[in-house]
Order: structure tokens, then C-alpha cells, then sequence
């Protein structure tokens, strides 16, 4: 009817950034049906920020409860993902938002790790109420400070196919005689390298939070591995599988690297840390230090974390990922904005990006292992590795020293600072 006032859409968009982790689809699926359910039309944003932040509003698909519902159980994303940041200009977070704005976006539910939590807070702000954001957290790194030690979706897929990967791998050390040295995903932080070792009962886990802040020696981890390597000779076993968290080699010492060929370096002849192959190094550097003893230990690198990364979610990440995507359409329509979504005891909790966002570096807040929980403590006792009463008992003493061809007071004084 002419005169007639047209009725404004209401549209809640998802969009995914960062990088894959196990359950994306389940919070689509979740979202897209009780907002479809609650009369909310629902588009799916391709590609995170990307096209948003190029003032490209073409980039989208319908999401619908026909085309969403069954896909709670597979791995990816069916929207895609990047890491495009619209906040690295002014004129791309005026793209985003007058995107978002022109699509007639009312409600967006954004899925990621820190960095698009991040990225979300500063679109709701940017927003300036027109948009109301939430967003669920996802990272295998597990390193989003959820209270009670609530686990980010996506790592326990991770940390069980991994474990899974690292038994088949024991198990060929076993039988071959060798080592298996792993550098599992984490960039700063060790939860899934040790959720990994301790579920698979791996015979060495490292991860930088137990070398406390500071730069860590390349020495003192090669020596740490060696240490397990000579222990397990000792006891009549030539094989082992050590898991490795990435995040050691953004604290490695420069300067102790400085003397090493082949490695990676900037304009000014400094090392990429980032661009470090661990798992090599630590293997090319630990064998020479064994042959120096006439040890000839038979090492193999492995890195395994995009295998984990777009896998089908096992039935824990299936259920809380549904959890999480409904929760966050249900506090979005009852007039949230702002916040993480998480559940805490059945119930769905908003975390507030205030609240887990530093204020003095502008950044997320990140959440280490904390190795002061009997929960770490367990982990530590069931690794082979040197500790004090190797070198304080005599007996102990002599019987690894022999096996490292060395004088008891040597082998102690070598081995002093791995224990």
C-alpha cells in the first residue's frame, strides 16, 4: 500500500575469524535456529572482517534452520574464516560498520580466539549501541581466561586427537628404538601441549610456563631432553616421545642463537623467533650434544596442529558448542551487548570485555597453565625426566652417569641446572 511504512529487518550476522578449531558449525547451527525460531532472519558473514572491511557487503550467504541443522557434527567452517583486522585503519572499521549497518545487521555473534574478541569489543564500541555484539570464544590454544578453568571449544577435540596421534607415535618409538621430539600448537601457552602428553602419558612434556617470565637457553632445554633421553638408557629403553609446546620458541634467548647458521633474519640481522623451526632445532642440537657423550640417540621432529585444527568435534565440543551458540542469541535478543559468552555450571554466563580485556595494553588477557595445581604436579610426576635425587643419590648417580659415558661428579654438574 502506498504510504506504507516499510518494516525494519532484523538481522543477526555470524561471522568466524582467526584461525579453525573443532566446533564452529556447532555454534552456527545453534545460533542460526533459535534466531530463526525467535522470527530473527540470519546471514552468515563469509570470510570474517575481510569483505566488511573492504566495504564489500556482497560476501554473505542466508542462513536458514534447513541449510544449519545438521551441521553441529562436522569440522571447518561453512562460512569460511580469516584473520582480517578492520581496526588496522580508520577507514576500514568505517567500512565494517557502515557495512554491517547497510546489510541491516541489528545483532552480530562473533567466533574466535583473543584476537577476534578483541576485534569484536572494538566493533561494539565503534557501533555505538546500533550493533549489539557477542562473542564465543574457540581456540585450541585454550588460552582465553574463562573462570573455574572453563575450557575454550575446540580444545578438547584437539587435546583427544592429539593424544591419539602421540599414542600411535609412542608406540613406533617402541618399536623402532627412536625418539619422537613434537611441537604441538600454543603460541604462548602450553595447555594443549600438555593436555596432550599427560592424556597420551608421553614421556616428556615442556612448556614455556614452567621456565617462568625471562628468556629461556636453549641450552637448558636441550639439556632437560637430554637428561630424559640418558635416564631412559639407564633403564634399558632406547625409545621416547617428548611433546613440545610452539610457544618456547618465541622465549628463546637471541643471543645464545646467534651462533647457529640458517636461521630466519629481519632487515637488521636479528632472528624471527616466530619463523624458528623448534622441532628441528631442538632435535639437530640434542643429538650433537649426545654424540658429544657417544651417544648416537636416533631423533625424529614432528609438528602435528592443523590435523586438529578443522576435525569433526567429539560429542563434548558437539553439546557446548549448541550451548554456546543459543546462549549467545538469547542474551543478544534479551538486549545484551558486549560481552563473551560462557557456561558455568549449565548456565550461560556474560563475561563483559572490560572484564577480560587489560586496559593497559589494550589487548585480552591471556590465561597460562598454572603449574602451582596438583593438576600440573601430576603431569610432572609421571614424566621421565632427571630431577634433584638423580644426582643427590649415589646409587642413581653412577648408574646414569655410566649410561651417559661419564664421571658421577661431570654428569652432575653438566646435568645441574635440568633438574
Amino acid at each position: 500500500m502506498a504510504g506504507t511504512k516499510r518494516r525494519k529487518r532484523n538481522i543477526l550476522a555470524i561471522l568466524v575469524g582467526g584461525g579453525p578449531a573443532p566446533g564452529i558449525n556447532g555454534v552456527i547451527s545453534a545460533s542460526t535456529i533459535e534466531a530463526v525460531n525467535r522470527g530473527i532472519e540470519v546471514i552468515g558473514i563469509r570470510e570474517g572482517f575481510r569483505w566488511l572491511a573492504e566495504g564489500d557487503t556482497s560476501q554473505i550467504e542466508k542462513l536458514t534452520i534447513n541449510n544449519t541443522s545438521r551441521i553441529h557434527n562436522t569440522g571447518g567452517s561453512i562460512i569460511g574464516i580469516s584473520r582480517a583486522n578492520p581496526t588496522s585503519t580508520k577507514e576500514r572499521m568505517n567500512n565494517t560498520i557502515r557495512s554491517l549497518t547497510k546489510l541491516g545487521v541489528r545483532y552480530l555473534i562473533t567466533i574466535g580466539g583473543d584476537g577476534t574478541m578483541f576485534l569484536a569489543s572494538e566493533v561494539e564500541k565503534a557501533g555505538g549501541g546500533r550493533i549489539k555484539v557477542a562473542h564465543v570464544p574457540k581456540t585450541i590454544d585454550n588460552n582465553i581466561p574463562l573462570p573455574g578453568y572453563i575450557p575454550t571449544f575446540g580444545y578438547e577435540t584437539a587435546r583427544h586427537i592429539g593424544s591419539h596421534l602421540v599414542h600411535y607415535l609412542m608406540e613406533d618409538a617402541r618399536t623402532t628404538k627412536r625418539w619422537f621430539f613434537v611441537v604441538t600448537m600454543g603460541r604462548r601457552t602450553g595447555h594443549l601441549a600438555l593436555g596432550i602428553g599427560k592424556a597420551a602419558g608421553a614421556t616428556l612434556t615442556l612448556i614455556p610456563e614452567q621456565f617462568g617470565e625471562g628468556k629461556i637457553s636453549l641450552r637448558n632445554i636441550t639439556s632437560i631432553l637430554e637428561g630424559s633421553i640418558i635416564k631412559r638408557l639407564a633403564s634399558g629403553r632406547e625409545d621416547g616421545v617428548a611433546i613440545l609446546a610452539e610457544g618456547l620458541t618465541e622465549m628463546l634467548d637471541e643471543e645464545e642463537l646467534e651462533s647457529l647458521k640458517d636461521l630466519s633474519r629481519d632487515e637488521f640481522g636479528r632472528i624471527r623467533l616466530s619463523e624458528v623451526d623448534l622441532g628441528p632445532l631442538l632435535k639437530h642440537e640434542t643429538m650433537k650434544s649426545l654424540a658429544e657423550k657417544g651417544i648416537n640417540a636416533r631423533i625424529i621432529d614432528k609438528t602435528i596442529g592443523y590435523e586438529l585444527r578443522s576435525a569433526p568435534p567429539i560429542p563434548f565440543d558437539a553439546k557446548y558448542t549448541r550451548d554456546l551458540g543459543y546462549s549467545a542469541v538469547k542474551y543478544l535478543l534479551s538486549g545484551g551487548s558486549g560481552a563473551v559468552i560462557s557456561i558455568q555450571t549449565g548456565r550461560m554466563h556474560p563475561i563483559y570485555f572490560e572484564e577480560i580485556i587489560d586496559p593497559a595494553l589494550n589487548q585480552p588477557r591471556i590465561r597460562y597453565v598454572d603449574i602451582n595445581t596438583e593438576s600440573y604436579e601430576v603431569a610432572q610426576k609421571y614424566m621421565i625426566k632427571l630431577r634433584e635425587d638423580d644426582l643427590t643419590d649415589r646409587k642413581k648417580l653412577r648408574a646414569l652417569a655410566r649410561a651417559a659415558n661419564m664421571k658421577p661428579g661431570d654428569f652432575r654438574r653438566y646435568f645441574s641446572g635440568a633438574v
